[in-house]
């Protein structure tokens, strides 16, 4: 893939992610896909392929620490490190708080969290050693309005709004932005404001942002 600069997106899908992975691409990037679903990385290189957007897919699943390591190591070996990190990877799952099991809201913090932090420490060497990079995570509206019957979901999104405040202060002074979307709507392809075109569009002006904040509301 030459020396173009690397877009690792964690939780692949077919909206905001797709839309992202178009929108670097116009900027010059490689895009690297990780996800659990083998069949859907192969949809979706197919559709980039098409929009000749240069595309590699890995296997990983986010709420496993080995996996995902795995994944990023295969990254790293073969297109290079990541210059950009998106996590985008959410268990989104509807079941009323009072109803919820430990089990269940540990397993998911492990993907909506905890997967977010490993991913990180696995791209921060190669960005320490080339002196900068990105890492964005998408938030949500329910990090700050929670919902009885998305609950397990909003403590993972206030999880990673606090996870996010943490890096981007221990990242200090290293030239590695970090930061969250946070989008305050239903994503849909019909919705003017919330489509996945102008939600990409969001990732891309944090990047070029010159900003303290780590937190785009949207």
């Amino acid at each position: 893939m030459g020396n173009k600069k690397v877009l690792t997106i964690v939780g692949m899908g077919k909206g905001i992610s797709l839309a992202v992975a178009k929108r670097f691409a116009t900027e010059g990037y490689s895009i690297a896909m990780i996800s659990r679903n083998e069949n859907n990385l192969k949809a979706y290189q197919k559709e980039l392929t098409v929009a000749q957007v240069e595309s590699q897919y890995f296997v990983g699943d986010a709420g496993d620490s080995e996996s995902l390591k795995n994944a990023f190591n295969e990254i790293h070996s073969s297109i290079g490190p990541t210059e950009t990190l998106i996590y985008n990877a959410a268990v989104i799952r509807k079941q009323n708080i009072l109803t919820e099991s430990l089990e269940s809201l540990v397993n998911d913090f492990k993907v909506n969290v905890g997967g977010a932090l490993e991913s990180v420490k696995a791209v921060i060497p190669g960005m320490e050693k080339a002196g900068n990079g990105t890492i964005i995570f998408t938030g949500g509206g329910l990090s700050r309005h929670p919902h009885k019957d998305y609950g397990s979901l909003a403590i993972g999104k206030a999880g990673l709004r606090n996870l996010t405040g943490s890096i981007s202060r221990a990242l200090e002074g290293k030239n590695i932005k970090v930061g969250t979307v946070v989008i305050y709507g239903y994503v849909s392809e019909k919705d003017e404001k919330y489509n996945p075109r102008t939600i990409a569009e969001q990732y891309w002006e944090f990047m070029m942002s010159d900003g303290e904040d780590f937190e785009v509301v949207y």
